[in-house]
């Protein structure tokens, strides 16, 4: 009596699933015994050090370049900060120009002072004038140096020369109105008086 073999099935299995996994399985098996295919051999360049020495100087080459690129771009944002420190500080230049005729007021009312007025309200002035003082040396500015000092075309206006004993030639011996400056940047130039030799 024959008996035909059957071909177990796991459980939850189909038959087409086992029949599919089993080709799988012989198809690989059959190409493992198919050796792997070797890649070609590297051709190397008939004058192997020349060819070192040109990837040498193109590197070399590469990294010249890239050094100008950098200093180029950190040029370039140099100054464009010059020219946005200039440009901000031109605007405030011309604001702070602008009070100082406030200021001057400040000091002629508090210079000559009325005995008539009360004394506390010259008080408030005083008070005030040293807040917008206080303001104005926060942003920058100076006053310039006159009495006493040597004659500078570029920070004093000479308005009169005049013969004075025990100064020096081109000392300045009055100062007529104060003059500012917005750190190196001149505001306002000092006007004053300037002693000169005699017989000059």
């Amino acid at each position: 009596m024959n008996h035909n073999k059957k071909s177990e099935i796991a459980p939850g299995s189909t038959e087409s699933e086992t029949s599919v996994t089993t080709g799988f399985d012989e198809a690989g098996a059959a190409g493992a015994g198919e050796p792997a295919q070797a890649l070609p051999p590297a051709e190397l360049p008939e004058d192997l050090p020349a060819a070192y020495q040109k990837l040498l100087a193109e590197k070399d080459d590469l990294y010249d370049r890239l050094l100008r690129k950098q200093a180029e771009m950190d040029n370039l944002r140099k100054r464009f900060q010059r020219e946005k420190e200039d440009f901000l500080q031109h605007a405030t230049a011309d604001l702070l120009r602008s009070l100082l005729p406030v200021l001057d007021g400040f000091e002629r009312a508090l210079r000559h002072s009325d005995p008539a007025v009360p004394k506390s309200f010259y008080e408030g002035l005083e008070l005030i004038y040293q807040e917008l003082w206080s303001v104005l040396t926060r942003s920058g500015v100076t006053r310039i140096e006159t009495v006493g000092k040597q004659f500078d075309p570029h920070m004093h206006q000479a308005v009169e020369t005049v013969e004075a004993d025990g100064h020096r030639d081109h000392e300045i011996v009055e100062e007529l109105q104060r003059g500012y400056k917005l750190k190196h940047r001149l505001l306002r130039p000092a006007i004053v008086k300037v002693a000169m030799k005699k017989g000059s």
